[in-house]
């Protein structure tokens, strides 16, 4: 399942990645040497009558186009192959091409993730609904506290109605469950209505440790509270309706991952919790015996981060590629060849460091390696 799995994730997810880019390169004129499903030694292959050769090659962890003027799979520009050509050899030549052009050639493989995405929890939406609250209000009224609960340590009683947390006005107990979930230890403040009376209460969100039916676990922010009402129920959504729907979801998923990266960044979160290809190998299989509508949840999921590591500044990766443009239209040439090679060197050992980090991170991960290096 692991690997049925990943091959029906990463395989179509890097290839609709690939083909944004081969797509719209087209459609400027630009022309693809190759297009590549992995990286390495070709295991298969064809010419098509464009001369773009089309690949599958032997580590299936990524895939490229390779256009015309570029150096590598990293399209890195082959400065020297590229000057002095003659308007006929010069056509089709990525590098060559209008900056707009370039950019959103680049630009397109990323946003192909991000519509994936939008289209994945659209369908997910439509044909399954929106999970809501009935009686919203009544779901913000403490019902009931757990053995161990923060809030009541903090001096909150039952009846009093959860209003704001951290000054970010709440809607619902979904709301709140949102707002303390990713912040496990944190210090916040809980401002309640207790009989028209507005109270703040500091309060030290609980580290609870939650583990899944496949043993995986993870920390999360608990008030350990209940709601004294309030219905959880799934709401039709319209084809049309969806689509907003989604939209509006995907970005409240951004901002968590972006949460989470930043309190990886900061400490507040262990390195560990980062996942590279064997743990999307065993969560898409996880994912996948659960049923289609949490694999496809899940292949969404994945999409939005591939769309927003590839947006990252670094060079080698689409963000990075964008970045040099921008730094050409406000210097009004490009970069120097010398300047953009180092800066592509650096960017690789980056990507290079983070798979090693990630694929540790992966192993140790599995039981099997577990006990080892614990």
């Amino acid at each position: 399942m692991y690997i049925v799995g990943f091959l029906f994730v990463l395989g179509p997810l890097i290839t609709f990645h690939e083909l944004g880019h081969y797509l719209v390169g087209r459609w400027f004129g630009v022309k693809a040497e190759a297009f590549s499903v992995g990286f390495g030694k070709e295991v298969w292959g064809r010419t098509d009558k464009h001369g773009t050769r089309w690949k599958l090659s032997a580590l299936p962890l990524g895939g490229y186009v390779q256009f015309k003027g570029d150096m590598n799979p990293a399209s890195a520009p082959d400065a020297e192959a590229n000057a002095g050509l003659t308007p006929e050899q010069s056509e089709g030549n990525f590098h060559l091409a209008a900056l707009w052009k370039r950019a959103l050639i680049v630009a397109a493989g990323p946003v192909t993730n991000l519509l994936i995405t939008f289209a994945l929890f659209a369908a997910l939406f439509a044909f399954h609904g929106k999970l809501t609250i009935v009686g919203a209000e009544d779901s913000r009224i403490v019902g009931e506290f757990s053995e161990t609960s923060a809030a009541k340590a903090a001096g909150i009683e039952i009846g009093d109605k959860i209003i704001a947390i951290d000054n970010e006005s709440i809607e619902d107990f979904e709301s709140i469950r949102r707002e303390v979930a990713l912040y496990p230890d944190r210090e916040m403040v809980i401002r309640v209505d207790r009989g028209g009376e507005e109270l703040d209460f500091p309060v030290k969100a609980a580290r609870v440790e939650v583990t899944d039916t496949f043993g995986n676990s993870s920390d999360i922010g608990q008030l350990g509270v209940g709601p004294y009402g309030g219905e959880y129920v799934l709401e039709e959504v319209g084809a049309l309706e969806s689509i907003p729907v989604a939209v509006a979801h995907t970005g409240d998923v951004f901002s968590m991952m972006l949460t989470g990266i930043k309190q990886i960044l900061t400490g507040e979160r262990s390195i560990k919790e980062l996942g590279g290809p064997i743990k999307i190998a065993k969560y898409s299989g996880e994912q996948m015996s659960l049923g289609l509508t949490t694999f496809i949840n899940f292949v969404a999921l994945i999409s939005l981060n591939l769309a927003f590591i590839n947006f990252l500044p670094i060079p080698a990766l689409d963000g990075g590629h964008l970045a040099f443009y921008a730094a050409e239209a406000v210097r009004k040439k490009p970069v120097g060849p010398q300047a953009t090679e180092w800066a592509y060197r650096t960017g690789i050992a980056l990507v290079l460091v983070f798979m090693v980090v990630v694929t540790v991170n992966d192993v140790t991960s599995l039981s099997i390696f577990g006990a080892i290096f614990g």
